[in-house]
């Protein structure tokens, strides 16, 4: 499905942003290896190894099918997005809706090409829930599939609309190739045999995960005289490896990209997967850590300001990138704020795709993103109302 090729061309508008977020996270990382008790360090063991067996585990299944049927089957949604002029709004609210940033970018790719409407990208940034989708499936796979056919639904209709409104010229464009904005090559050199041991780690761990779905506790099962919980030790040192193959060519400074799709199935997989997984511990750190030494509940903060929940977490989905967001479905899972609000945030959020629509066009990308707001309070607001009050 020709993922990673589009994909790549958003990291020269992002390496800055994820710099400030790697330095950042060495900082407090410094700050606690000096100041921290066994409670801080069981928090964090547990974080990453949660995320590694709940998350990265679902997260490398579903790219390596998506990227073994692309490959088998010679699918090119290019292609076919070009091709069905009048499916176009569907196709780039399908391609929206799709775990990841990859199908938004792909709409965003053509549109640059001049081969695609503005409504067709207002369909595919308001259907597309970013890298959040992953996390969600992984831990409550009915509510994911459930806001990815809303976001899926609302984003074709939106693109319908803009479409009707604004005409298909509107704002469009005459071929300036997104991929020649991706002016520098990797210059980071990937291990294949590091690669190999994070594949010979993923297979335990993509049993360990589904296990862990059918609510088995696998670290009473395989307990032992030596470690006491070896699948939870087994998660932090598979996860800790995986951010660690991700967050140090960031730190380095190396202008790192996903793998293209000329690669091997291996190394795409890898790449992406890593790239996930260093968000979603992120996210999971700093939820249990600002518990932790804040002493005080978020469930109770947020209660005492229920009825804007759903709009802050809006105005969150309009921050680029997928760290945020990633962020608030943390807090949905954890039971901090209602599904109205991670619904509101799902559609209003663009993830990793609005760096290469602000690059590209950034008076389209920010009416993009207005026009999402709409949908996103009136579904929000709806849920909230007729369900949640």
């Amino acid at each position: 499905m020709n993922y990673n090729s589009s994909q790549a061309t958003i990291y020269p508008f992002i390496i800055r942003y994820q710099q400030i977020f790697s330095y950042l996270f060495l900082f407090v990382g410094v700050y606690l290896f000096f100041n921290m008790d066994n409670q801080t360090w069981e928090i964090i063991k547990s974080s990453v190894s949660d995320a590694y067996i709940g998350v990265t585990s679902f997260v490398a299944g579903t790219l390596l099918l998506f990227f073994t049927l692309e490959k088998y089957l010679k699918i090119d949604v290019k292609n076919i997005l070009s091709n069905r002029p009048k499916l176009e709004v569907f196709i780039s609210s399908f391609l929206g809706a799709l775990p990841g940033c990859g199908g938004a970018i792909i709409v965003l790719t053509q549109y640059s090409r001049g081969k695609a409407s503005f409504g067709s990208v207002v369909a595919a940034l308001t259907a597309t829930m970013g890298d959040a989708a992953f996390l969600l499936i992984a831990r409550e796979p009915v509510t994911g599939l459930l806001i990815l056919l809303i976001g899926f639904f609302v984003g074709y209709v939106s693109g319908l609309l803009v479409n009707s409104i604004h005409g298909k010229s509107f704002m469009k464009m005459n071929g300036c190739d997104l991929i020649r904005l991706n002016c520098k090559p990797s210059k980071y050199k990937t291990s294949k045999t590091l690669d190999l041991i994070w594949l010979a780690l993923m297979i335990p761990g993509m049993i360990f995960g589904i296990l862990s779905a059918l609510q088995i506790d696998l670290d009473a099962y395989f307990s032992n005289n030596f470690i006491e919980n070896p699948i939870s030790f087994f998660g932090f040192f598979a996860g800790s490896l995986c951010f660690i193959m991700w967050i140090t060519p960031i730190i380095s400074g190396f202008k790192y990209s996903p793998s293209g799709p000329n690669e091997k199935i291996i190394r795409r997989t890898v790449s992406d997967t890593n790239f996930i997984t260093g968000w979603v511990i992120l996210s999971f750190l700093a939820y249990e850590l600002t518990v932790h030494f804040g002493g005080f509940n978020l469930e109770t903060i947020f209660k005492s300001y229920y009825i804007l929940i759903p709009l802050i977490a809006i105005l969150i989905g309009f921050l680029p990138g997928c760290g945020p967001q990633i962020l608030v479905t943390t807090l949905y899972l954890n039971g901090i704020i209602p599904l109205s609000a991670q619904i509101g945030n799902a559609i209003s959020n663009d993830g990793d795709a609005l760096f290469p629509a602000i690059a590209l066009h950034p008076k389209a990308a920010f009416i993009a993103t207005i026009y999402s707001a709409f949908p996103a309070i009136i579904f929000s607001y709806g849920y909230l109302f007729i369900f949640e009050f």
